[in-house]
């Protein structure tokens, strides 16, 4: 039969599963696009929905699914706070990959830009099980780049790794880009970053 979209993600237990569907909607939102969920995947049900019975709101008892339903009302509430991200999705200018070749590590970075990149977003995915310190990332601004999302946060399920809240940049050049920020990428993990000056 159909499977739900926890049950489709990658990892032995739920709580693995529940990562991996945490870091796909946190890269739905950062990507370019409208958003779009079926009833059910706003917290992570297990079983596919039915048309005949009421969705399983008793889940949200555990922490695996309590926390993806609080991930997609950060998401949302970022996405409708910051007008950069909903706003210039049609506009291929303001959309830059910083590294989508590193697949060794499995992470992918992208900046969804503001006007003269103020403000901007970098956006960054680890798509392993292996928490990643002292990851370096180009970034077009020196500057604080303010943690403003993890998928791996305590509240949403995970461990809690992650930047304190955020990094300043270096003048290292890195990724073609005049600074850097280097950070710990926490497992199976989408986490945003503003520019903050």
């Amino acid at each position: 039969g159909k499977q739900s979209m926890l049950m489709k993600m990658g990892g032995w237990h739920i709580p693995e599963k529940a990562a991996n569907l945490r870091a796909l909607y946190g890269l739905m939102w950062g990507w370019p696009g409208k958003k779009t969920l079926f009833m059910g995947c706003e917290f992570g049900q297990s079983d596919e929905w039915r048309y005949d019975g009421s969705l399983d709101w008793h889940l949200l008892q555990y922490i695996d699914h309590s926390g993806i339903q609080t991930l997609v009302r950060d998401l949302n509430r970022i996405y409708l706070d910051e007008p950069l991200l909903s706003e210039t999705d049609h506009l291929a200018d303001r959309f830059q990959w910083v590294n989508c070749d590193d697949s060794e590590n499995s992470v992918l970075s992208f900046l969804r830009l503001g006007e003269d990149s103020e403000g901007s977003f970098l956006i960054v995915g680890n798509f392993t099980p292996v928490t990643r310190p002292d990851y370096r990332i180009g970034v077009p601004l020196g500057g604080f780049w303010k943690e403003i999302l993890n998928t791996n946060a305590a509240e949403y399920g995970g461990d809690g790794t992650g930047n304190g809240g955020g990094v300043t940049a270096e003048p290292t050049p890195w990724d073609g880009r005049p600074s850097s920020v280097q950070l710990t990428l926490p497992p199976m993990s989408v986490s945003f970053f503003r520019h903050d000056g």
